[in-house]
Parts: C-alpha cells; structure tokens; sequence
C-alpha cells in the first residue's frame, strides 16, 4: 500500500528550497511531513486550484490548496542560504543528531529556521 520507506531527513519548521518541478527555486518553510509517503507539506509551494461545487445556500468557488511534495524534491537550507544535505552523527553518550554535510554544523531539533 505504501512505498517503500527511506529514512526522512527533515522535520516540522525546517526552510528547504525546492530543487525540483514547477516551483523550482522556491523556498518555504515545512507545515507538516508525512514518513509513510516520503512527502513534506511546503508553505506557499506545489498549490493547485480546487472547485467547490454548489450546494443549498451557497455559492460554488475556487480555492487554491496545498499539496505535498517528495522529499528528493526538496533541498535544506544552511544558515548560509544555500542548499545542503543533511547527514546524522550519533554522538559518544548516544544521541543521534542531523547536522549539514557542507558546513558540518549540527541542526537543532527545534526545527532550523
């Protein structure tokens, strides 16, 4: 039923470019990740436009919506602005971190903004 699942290397709040699709170049923020599918709902990107029909008392419309998009469609943003990858490192007490394979600076897990 679902895909196969790879490891999602980005969470709630962290700003990601989209490397991929009609909103290349874009940058947003994360509202919200689903693991199972592999997809990260970005703010302000991949909108589609949704009709509501007409029903008793109100009046059809078009609403713009949100979708989600793969995470191979999408890159995160360094402090520097630029895109990057996100490795993890598991530290000598045990905790894991994520942090950036260019800079190798850790990511904090309030999510990076």
């Amino acid at each position: 039923m679902y895909p196969e699942r790879a490891k999602v290397k980005f969470k709630l709040n962290d700003k990601v470019l989209i490397t991929a699709g009609k909103d290349k170049g874009i940058s947003g923020v994360i509202k919200k990740v689903y693991p199972k599918l592999n997809k990260v709902l970005v703010e302000g990107a991949n909108k589609y436009t949704k009709h509501i029909k007409p029903v008793s008392g109100r009046a059809g419309d078009k609403i713009k919506v949100e979708r989600p998009l793969h995470t191979a469609s999408i890159a995160i943003l360094n402090d520097k602005g630029v895109a990057d990858r996100v490795g993890f490192k598991v530290a000598k007490d045990g905790t894991k971190s994520r942090f950036f394979k260019k800079t190798g600076k850790i990511i904090t897990e309030k999510g990076h903004k």
